[in-house]
């Protein structure tokens, strides 16, 4: 029998754009022409929810529970705009889809939504904005009200519910099945009754043979936990898979039958072969081969890798296929004024992997020891571009999120000339390393390709730590790289990180005023602190002893496995940093209180900085290299210059010059040679072209010179060569 399969993520994740790992899956499967059909429940939960049908039956449900219970004041106000909310919701889903955008006048004016307890916090938020446009104003409004409609369900309907994410605190620190168990003898919640009528119909239209779930984050499991368990009770046939990122980091120890009364099979890591070979199981019970897939046998957990099957190459796994997901209903919010997260959630982005893996792959608090950061593989720049292309024709979006763990310098420069010289108009933005091969023209030359923003790890601003943490980078190199990348107009989001194992009080008030620096001298736009957690698979989780930290247990959870709670040898309790970090870097991101003492932002005493005031501001004082290495290659981005020649004469003798005028998109500059360097240098402009094929050498284009002339040096570093660097020529 031939096998047909459902993929699905089940809800929630993004409202804006839809989590890529079926559509990646089914990229795979079309290469070996099994049939799929894939699915987003999250998005397609929220439109049941949030539509006038969806509230008229919330509110009923609600009123059940107001006669009951005593209720906030927020809620009850909710409750009396019913009417208010049943007449808008429609009009502002079909706004946040971009399909209505007029409306955006009407909810400026501000007596168009009803407002609860979230527009309490517009006041603060006017200065932040400062003059936003009509549409980013009335999307961040519409915003709000939706979130004051959640507040409404996590109050009087469902206490799970949260916009990306659903019962998270079930699926974050399972180290025992035993909690997730007993919500799953529950009756299903309000908005289970939702997911499973949405179910129901997809498994009757689709009629699949397997069904397999994806679950990227802890907030995804009990909702893939109930799907499986509704099919498992009334398709028993169907068997049923989980792969994605929480099995691939939580349940590499996975011992509890229990799991195994939902799923049939759970599989880690590059989920192509494994998906194979199960598919070859299931249509021969002889067959007996598993690719890192678990199952049941005899009532125990077993755990089967005994496929001689390789793992597919990244230039053999397909093109990610978007087709049957509703890519026309997502909605894009704006929550938060951090610009990064205000990328994340804004707009429809096509996602892509530039290679697998990460090639630095040594920072000792990631997962390294795991094979979707240790195997490193790179895609070629033209073949990323064919799936850019084909991406683009089947989705109409030309946004593209690189979802690498740290996308590699070398292979940004090839995508990026790829990009330009098959003169596509794309939008990109990636994660980082922020090394030193982010050169002045190699950032230029990225954003010329389309980038306009990169995020990348600054960590703890402190170079011991980073040492630690075997960043391979100083605060010093940041602070340069981030520069070249502002100057070039691409937009920088820094990871921070406090709570590392033997950070110091020090330390940390020291990595704020770094933090403080970056911010004040521009070359940072946007941040966000993190707390430092210790995971199983880190070098940290998995050689303590060398961190200075100790786990609480070593015995293995039955269930999940990642978070490790741990004590630290210095005692210090970072929780109390949070608020003053966060509160902080939001006004950092703003433009202002730069002048505040660090001080200010915590309510306990702490030490004062040892870091110079100017660090910073010194570390970029220095001049930026300009690389002449005989291997670096120069390309030129301008386009034809239009020529005149004339003559110059001085005590009787006269020479014969040209001027080249070049137009730019903003702007027309022109340079003076003489006739015959003119003429050479027209003509290797034409050559290094970035249209071109051919990618010449500084070494090369120095040869070509001594062809005819001398004193390359000399000529290279004359003022109509750097005006031209200035406006296009760049040396990668």
């Amino acid at each position: 029998m031939k096998t047909k399969l459902f993929l699905i993520t089940p809800p929630f994740t993004q409202l804006n754009t839809p989590y890529p790992a079926t559509a990646y899956i089914k990229g795979f499967l079309n290469t070996k022409n099994i049939e799929s059909v894939q699915a987003d429940l999250g998005i397609e939960v929220i439109l049941k929810l949030f539509s006038k049908e969806g509230l008229q039956s919330l509110y009923q449900v609600a009123g059940f529970k107001l006669q009951v219970e005593e209720i906030s004041d927020n809620s009850k106000r909710i409750f009396a705009l019913q009417d208010e909310y049943l007449k808008t919701i429609d009009a502002v889903i079909a706004f946040l889809q971009g399909k209505n955008p007029t409306l955006a006048l009407q909810i400026c004016q501000e007596d168009f939504l009803p407002e609860a307890s979230r527009f309490a916090q517009l006041e603060e938020l006017d200065w932040a904005f400062g003059t936003m446009g009509t549409q980013d104003k009335a999307k961040h409004l519409a915003t709000l009200y939706l979130e004051d409609i959640s507040d409404f369900i996590v109050e009087c309907v469902d206490a799970n519910f949260g916009f990306s994410r659903y019962a998270e605190r079930l699926g974050r620190s399972a180290n025992s099945f035993d909690e997730l168990y007993e919500a799953l003898q529950q009756e299903p919640t309000y908005i289970d009754g939702i997911l499973l009528s949405i179910l129901k119909e997809r498994i009757e239209t689709i009629q699949p043979t397997l069904f397999l779930i994806s679950v990227p984050f802890p907030g995804n499991l009990y909702s893939a936990f109930r799907s499986a368990q509704w099919v498992k009770t009334h398709y028993p046939e169907i068997k049923i898979s989980m792969g994605g990122g929480f099995p691939n980091t939580e349940l590499r120890s996975l011992s509890d039958a229990r799991v195994f009364e939902f799923f049939d099979f759970i599989m880690l890591d590059d989920g192509e072969t494994p998906i194979e070979e199960l598919i070859s199981n299931i249509e021969n019970t002889d067959y007996n081969s598993y690719k890192r897939t678990f199952l049941l046998e005899d009532g125990k957990v077993v755990y089967k890798n005994n496929s001689l099957k390789h793992d597919y190459k990244q230039s053999q796994v397909g093109t990610p296929d978007y087709s049957d997901l509703l890519l026309d209903k997502y909605i894009s919010v704006i929550e938060i004024v951090n610009p990064m997260h205000r990328m994340w959630s804004d707009g429809r982005w096509n996602k892509l992997t530039m290679a697998h893996g990460c090639y630095w792959g040594k920072c000792t608090f990631c997962d390294i020891s795991l094979d979707y950061i240790k195997v490193y593989e790179p895609v070629a720049a033209s073949l990323l571009c064919d799936r850019m292309e084909e991406m683009i024709a089947q989705t109409g979006e030309n946004g593209f999120h690189f979802v690498d763990e740290a996308a590699p310098p070398a292979l940004m420069r090839a995508l990026a000339l790829e990009v330009l010289r098959r003169k596509l108009a794309v939008t990109w933005w990636t994660n980082i390393r922020f090394e030193k091969s982010f050169t002045k023209d190699l950032c230029l030359l990225l954003k010329a390709s389309g980038c306009i923003a990169v995020s990348g790890g600054l960590e703890v601003a402190s170079d011991r730590l980073l040492k630690l943490i075997d960043k391979g980078v100083t605060v010093e190199q940041v602070a340069k790289v981030t520069r070249n990348f502002t100057e070039a107009g691409v937009m920088v989001h820094a990871y921070l990180m406090y709570g590392y194992p033997t950070q110091t009080i020090q330390e940390t008030v020291d990595s704020l005023e770094m933090v403080r620096q970056l911010f004040e001298v521009g070359v940072l736009q946007s941040g966000f602190w993190h707390q430092f957690a210790m995971t199983a698979h880190s070098p940290v989780g998995l050689y303590p002893e060398k961190f200075g930290v100790v786990k609480e247990t070593e015995i293995l959870g039955t269930f999940a496995n990642n978070d490790i709670n741990y004590t630290d040898s210095t005692g210090i309790d970072h929780d109390k940093f949070s608020f003053g970090l966060k509160k902080s870097l939001f006004n950092f991101m703003h433009g202002i209180c730069f002048d505040y003492e660090l001080q200010d932002w915590f309510e306990f005493k702490i030490p004062k900085t040892k870091i110079s005031p100017d660090f910073i501001f010194d570390a970029l004082q220095e001049d930026n290299d300009f690389n002449s290495k005989p291997t670096a290659k120069i390309v030129w981005l301008g386009g034809k210059p239009f020529i005149e020649h004339f003559t110059k004469s001085k005590k009787g003798n006269s020479w014969e010059l040209m001027t080249l005028t070049f137009h730019d998109k903003k702007e027309s500059f022109s340079i003076q040679t003489n006739k015959k360097e003119g003429e050479w240098l027209v003509e290797i402009l034409q050559k290094i072209a970035v249209s071109n094929a051919k990618i010449y050498t500084f070494q090369e284009v120095k040869s070509n010179f001594e062809t005819q002339f001398e004193d390359f040096e000399l000529f290279w570093y004359s003022k109509p060569i750097k005006t031209l660097r200035e406006f296009g020529l760049l040396v990668l």
